[in-house]
C-alpha cells in the first residue's frame, strides 16, 4: 500500500484503525518517518510493516526473534539468554540461527524445537514446585506489590519494548524514508 507511505501520523492512524494506544504515542511524532525511528514497541513497528504490506521475510523475523531471545534487557540487568541456562534451549537457539542462514535442515529444527519444548516443561515443572512451597512460606509477599513496584515492572518492560524496537530497526529499514534522505 504505497498510498499509506505519505500519510501524516493522523491519517496513517485512521485509514489503518491503529489501537489507542499506538494511535496516542504516533500523534507525538511529526511524521511517519519519526514514527518508525522513533516508536518504542517492536509489536507496532511490525503491525505498521503489515498495515502497509511490507512485512519481513521469515529470516529478518527468525533473526529478530533469535535476538529477542538472547538480548532483551530485564529489570535486573541480565538478558533474557541469562536465562536460559538448559543446554537444549542454547542449542535450539544455535540450531534456529543456522537455519535462518540456510546451515540447518527443516529436521534439525524440528529436533531442536521439540528438545527446547521439553527442557521449557522441565522448567516449568519445578517453577512450580518451587512457587508453591515459596507461597506456602510467604503467603504476605504479595502485599509487596505495590506502586512503587508496579512502576518499576513497567519501566523493565517499557526498556525491553523499546531495546526491541531499536533492533528491528537494524534489520527492517525505514519504510517511509524516501531513497537518498
Amino acid at each position: 500500500m504505497s498510498n499509506l507511505l505519505n500519510l501524516s501520523p493522523a491519517d496513517f492512524c485512521e485509514v489503518t484503525k491503529a489501537c489507542d494506544e499506538g494511535r496516542n504515542w504516533a500523534l507525538t511524532q511529526p511524521t511517519m518517518v519519526d514514527v518508525w525511528e522513533n516508536c518504542p514497541n517492536a509489536e507496532w513497528l511490525l503491525w505498521i510493516t503489515d498495515a502497509i504490506d511490507q512485512r519481513p521475510d521469515d529470516r529478518t523475523l527468525r533473526l529478530f526473534a533469535i535476538w529477542c531471545a538472547r538480548n532483551t534487557p530485564l529489570a535486573d540487568g541480565r538478558v533474557t539468554g541469562d536465562l536460559l541456562t538448559d543446554p537444549r534451549s542454547l542449542a535450539a537457539l544455535e540450531v534456529a540461527e543456522r537455519y535462518a542462514n540456510g546451515r540447518a535442515t527443516d529436521e534439525e529444527l524440528a529436533a531442536a524445537r521439540a528438545a527446547a519444548r521439553a527442557a521449557a516443561w522441565d522448567a516449568a515443572g519445578a517453577a512450580a514446585w518451587a512457587a508453591a512451597w515459596a507461597a506456602a512460606r510467604d503467603a504476605a509477599g504479595a502485599a509487596a506489590w505495590d506502586a512503587a513496584g508496579a512502576a518499576a515492572w513497567d519501566a523493565a518492560r517499557d526498556a525491553a519494548r523499546k531495546a526491541q524496537a531499536d533492533h528491528l530497526r537494524t534489520l527492517v529499514p525505514n519504510p517511509f524514508r524516501k531513497e537518498g534522505k
